[in-house]
């Protein structure tokens, strides 16, 4: 679920002004950090608050909030509202990741587990992102294909509610940790390009992007080497 739904049919620019996309490129940087600080909260409170809503009502709630944010930032991208309504979501976004962090440390090295996710999912990013970044490669071609695989992996994710496989599970989070890392060289691209030129919608896209890595990355650590007591 990605602020991609409006961008990623939209082509790079033209004439690009290179001072000015490194200018939005540093300020989507620097609220990107920033971001991460609310999320942090988020967390330590739904983990404080043991908080824990999964199933269709929590997709409702996911879905509404998530969609709602969506539009509010969109609205206030121009204003320092919008920067306001961004830290909030992403506070959400971090109590609604307090779920898979507990699911973690219900295992003997959930600590291990959450700091390999982190620095896997650090990884990924620096490294696409200083490639679209140094090569200035445009990487447009992909969206269209990743919007495809984005819908794909929604729906197969909205029928495992109902199945509950476990590989299918596993085969999903692989498939959206593929997805949104293609998306970083997408994002990143676009702004080098010109095709990006708001430093608010930018962040939004590349946290959606970072937030997603983690969770199915943590997802899949959890599954394939989590140990119990």
């Amino acid at each position: 679920m990605q602020s991609q739904w409006q961008t990623t049919a939209g082509g790079l620019g033209q004439g690009v002004d290179s001072a000015a996309q490194n200018k939005v490129l540093r300020n989507t940087y620097s609220l990107l950090a920033l971001s991460m600080i609310p999320t942090a909260l988020g967390a330590w409170l739904g983990m404080e608050m043991q908080f824990m809503l999964r199933g269709w009502m929590g997709l409702i709630l996911f879905l509404g909030v998530s969609f709602g944010a969506f539009f509010a930032i969109e609205k206030t991208k121009h204003s320092a509202m919008g920067v306001v309504l961004l830290l909030a979501y992403t506070g959400f976004m971090g109590l609604w990741m307090s779920q898979y962090l507990q699911f973690a440390m219900q295992f003997s090295n959930g600590a291990q587990l959450i700091a390999m996710a982190a620095g896997g999912t650090g990884v990924i990013f620096f490294s696409l992102a200083t490639l679209a970044t140094v090569t200035k490669r445009d990487f447009s071609f992909m969206g269209k294909f990743l919007f495809v695989g984005l819908i794909l992996a929604i729906v197969a994710s909205l029928a495992n509610i109902y199945f509950q496989l476990p590989a299918l599970s596993l085969a999903i989070s692989a498939a959206v940790i593929l997805i949104f890392s293609a998306y970083i060289l997408f994002d990143v691209s676009r702004i080098v390009n010109g095709g990006e030129t708001n430093y608010i919608t930018a962040t939004l896209s590349l946290y959606l992007n970072v937030y997603n890595i983690f969770v199915n990355l943590l997802s899949l650590l959890t599954a394939l080497g989590g140990e119990r007591d």
